[in-house]
């Protein structure tokens, strides 16, 4: 299930290095919210001290100055009472927009970072939480970190108030103000006290919750697996027990966190409270005035306030050291500062309705082919792959599906010439999907080569891409959007051959039969096509990108016999046949079907993670025992 982990890299990033890199980003925005916020706290002194001499003139108590006592009409401090609120409103609404323009763009670069650094990863190598913990942590710790930055104005505002009213205070009645502030300094302990409490509840909440979300998604994930198992009952017990335990988190952290804030604001009634019997008495004795009262009244009720806000400030720190760990956590081993790195948003483009890429500014063109794209020979040599242990634990359950090796590949070695067809057949397990992962990239490779034209391939997970190379994967992966989409999935329409691509994977007949054709939404991961339908949709992805070398894992386990023959017989006269797009491509493929082995220029057979034979059927079936057991055991009895 999904807990916290610790993260790989040992820096990490600081919550001052994070914060100042978000309010970099949009400086304007911060500016904006510390100028208009500050003036909105600030001018809360302005109302206090003209309602302190209105009652001092009603009173009698009239301003002094050299010339004697000036009275100021009782209309024009009403007036200028209303003036200030007003300027205070508009001014808090700017300090507000400012504060959510720099929200919400660092909310937007944290969530473009993390996803670029998680697709910059190798494909096959899975996140180290779940996907449904790792979608909390985008939306919910993500959003708390990028608001932190917006304490900011507030505290600055809300500590100029407190220190000019306090100047002010004490220029009246020094006395009642020092005592007043005596049970304000109660707070400042009990923030120092609060801190590692804090730290600890929030973490272990988070947890909780992650815990939660990230079951929910593998259950989602895995109902028909439940159903089959008959294990509907033990999950929803599991289910029903974490919840229990996040339950338990979140109140111990919100009782802990109420208590806090109670305590924090019922002192500041205290304080409030001292200060009205203090000044009780000074008016009494004729050295405090009304006018006095009313202005402490004022500003004692905000300055008591000070030391709360400082107390959830000290509360969100807390929380911010959590948050920044669980997110390095989705990308461990990336450097810390690439959280908050800057980059494009295109926010304007998304403001004004932009609908499509080009709209929004960014130009997505086919990749021309270079001619150090064209592929003469790949050579492939001493590649290996082992699991490690960590590495065992969060692949097993993908490699049990897929029914792949999970002890990985050594030393093989391999030549594809251009334009040749080239299968890898071998027993379950025996290593041939995880020899693809690891010849594209997908699995961090430990030892071996590539060379592509003779040429060293230093980065593969980079470097075999569109238009060098296309893969479509044993279970294909497609999208809750038309079949068009899931097709092109970006690319300019009128750039590729779309019919030839669906021509070819044999999905013609199949879109004539769906109620929109090429614009029918598939559902979430193609739940409306067959297996077969979707195998075939991913190859038409592929072809679509018009690559030097199409590699396929198993692409034709879910067609019937009729259908992976017209398929194959499509992609190889494709390859043969002048004026086609697929005209001399280069084939890697898994396979176990005695169509594809018949039609190979050569047959890799795989036993144990190494290469145990290569050459043509012929030669295969009458010098390698192994490819005599597959053919004529597991492939008599897979093929009928």
């Amino acid at each position: 299930m999904s807990k916290d982990k610790s993260v790989k890299n040992e820096a990490r990033l600081s919550i001052k290095t994070g914060t100042m890199a978000l309010i970099r980003f949009r400086p304007w925005a911060f500016v904006i919210a510390v100028v208009f916020t500050t003036y909105a706290f600030v001018m809360r002194l302005v109302p206090a001290w003209l309602e302190k001499t209105y009652y001092d003139q009603l009173t009698g108590d009239m301003i002094a100055t050299s010339t004697g006592s000036v009275a100021v009409p009782m209309w024009s401090l009403l007036a200028l009472i209303v003036v200030v609120e007003m300027s205070r409103m508009a001014s808090d609404t700017v300090g507000y927009w400012g504060s959510a323009k720099l929200r919400m763009a660092g909310q937007s670069l944290m969530r473009k970072n993390i996803t670029e650094t998680v697709l910059r990863k190798p494909g096959a190598v899975p996140l180290p939480v779940s996907t449904g913990d790792a979608m909390n942590r985008l939306d919910d710790d993500l959003a708390d970190f990028a608001d932190f930055p917006t304490w900011i104005p507030e505290l600055v505002g809300h500590g100029l108030f407190t220190l000019f009213a306090l100047i002010v205070m004490f220029q009246i009645a020094p006395w009642i103000t020092a005592v007043a502030l005596i049970p304000l300094l109660g707070v400042f302990f009990l923030n120092r006290f609060a801190w590692q409490h804090f730290l600890r509840y929030d973490r272990e909440a988070r947890a909780a919750s992650s815990q939660v979300t990230g079951f929910l998604g593998e259950i989602f994930g895995a109902i028909q697996a439940m159903k089959v198992a008959d294990a509907e009952a033990g999950t929803m017990a599991y289910f029903q027990q974490i919840n229990e335990e996040r339950r338990i988190a979140n109140v111990r952290h919100g009782v802990f966190y109420a208590t806090f804030q109670a305590t924090g604001d019922n002192m500041g009634d205290v304080a409030v409270a001292v200060m009205v019997v203090l000044a009780g008495i000074g008016m009494s004795q004729g050295t405090f005035t009304v006018g006095d009262f009313v202005l402490f009244t004022g500003y004692l009720f905000y300055v008591s306030r000070f030391p709360a806000t400082i107390g959830s400030y000290i509360s969100e720190v807390a929380q911010q050291r959590v948050v920044l760990d669980r997110m390095q956590a989705i990308t461990p081993d990336a450097p810390p500062e690439s959280l908050v790195a800057h980059g494009e948003l295109y926010e304007d483009a998304y403001r004004r309705g932009a609908e499509d890429a080009e709209e929004k500014g960014v130009e997505i063109h086919v990749v021309g082919k270079t001619a150090v794209d064209e592929l003469r020979e790949l050579q492939v040599k001493n590649l290996s792959f082992q699991y490690s242990v960590n590495s065992e634990q969060s692949l097993n359950t993908e490699h049990r599906k897929l029914n792949t090796s999970l002890s990985g590949i050594s030393n093989i070695s391999l030549t594809l010439p251009r334009g040749s067809f080239t299968v890898i057949t071998g027993r379950i397990g025996s290593g041939k999907t995880t020899l693809l992962r690891t010849l594209l990239g997908l699995l961090p490779l430990d030892c071996g080569e590539i060379l592509w034209n003779g040429e060293r391939v230093a980065d593969p997970a980079a470097f075999f891409v569109p238009p060098r190379s296309a893969y479509t994967p044993q279970t294909p992966r497609l999208f809750s959007e038309t079949l068009r989409g899931n097709v092109l999935l970006g690319l300019p329409e009128g750039e590729v051959d779309l019919e030839r691509a669906v021509e070819t994977a044999v999905l013609s007949p199949d879109i004539a039969t769906l109620e929109n054709g090429l614009d029918t939404v598939v559902g979430p991961r193609g739940v409306r096509l067959s297996g077969g339908q979707v195998q075939r949709a991913a190859a038409a992805r592929m072809l679509v990108r018009d690559t030097e070398l199409l590699v396929f894992d198993d692409l034709s386990s879910a067609l019937d016999v009729e259908t992976e023959k017209q398929l194959w017989q499509n992609l190889l006269a494709g390859q043969k046949a002048e004026g086609r797009r697929q005209k001399n491509a280069t084939y890697l493929v898994v396979s176990h079907r005695r169509l594809a082995l018949q039609q190979a220029d050569q047959i890799v057979v795989m036993k144990n993670g190494r290469v145990e034979a290569i050459g043509k059927l012929d030669e295969l079936l009458a010098a390698s025992e192994e490819m005599q057991y597959l053919w004529h055991g597991e492939l008599k009895n897979g093929e009928k």
